[in-house]
């Protein structure tokens, strides 16, 4: 899979065709299923599913959460519903993934000398 992020997308779109339902931990479970099929095959990460990787500290930092929880259990803490934090996830995805070029924006800024 070149695309993991494109995988999301599809998933977003069709989660029933994906997971069989809108649920949080079906995205965990099938996201947890694709990074074991990917070790036992021994295929490398591609720099999207590394930086995947990062999305549990990220959100545990966004709730200020000090726990050894999933992902899928702070987002259903924080929503009604597994339904609820499943739309959530997406949201909060986006947010984790413009950070990263918000990040590479102001280091570019930065190194040319234009900081404002």
């Amino acid at each position: 899979m070149e695309n993991f992020y494109d995988l999301l997308q599809k998933i977003k779109k069709r989660p029933a065709m994906y997971l069989g339902r809108h649920s949080i931990f079906s995205l965990q479970a099938f996201l947890d299923g694709h990074y074991f099929a990917r070790r036992e095959l021994g295929v490398p990460l591609t720099e999207q599913e590394s930086e995947f990787q990062d999305f549990l500290q990220w959100l545990r930092q966004r709730f200020n959460v000090e726990t050894g929880q999933l992902w899928a259990s702070i987002l259903l803490f924080h929503s009604v519903d597994e339904r609820g934090a499943f739309d959530r996830f997406f949201s909060l995805f986006e947010e984790f993934i413009n950070r990263e070029k918000v990040r590479e924006f102001d280091d570019k800024r930065v190194e040319s000398g234009r900081v404002l």
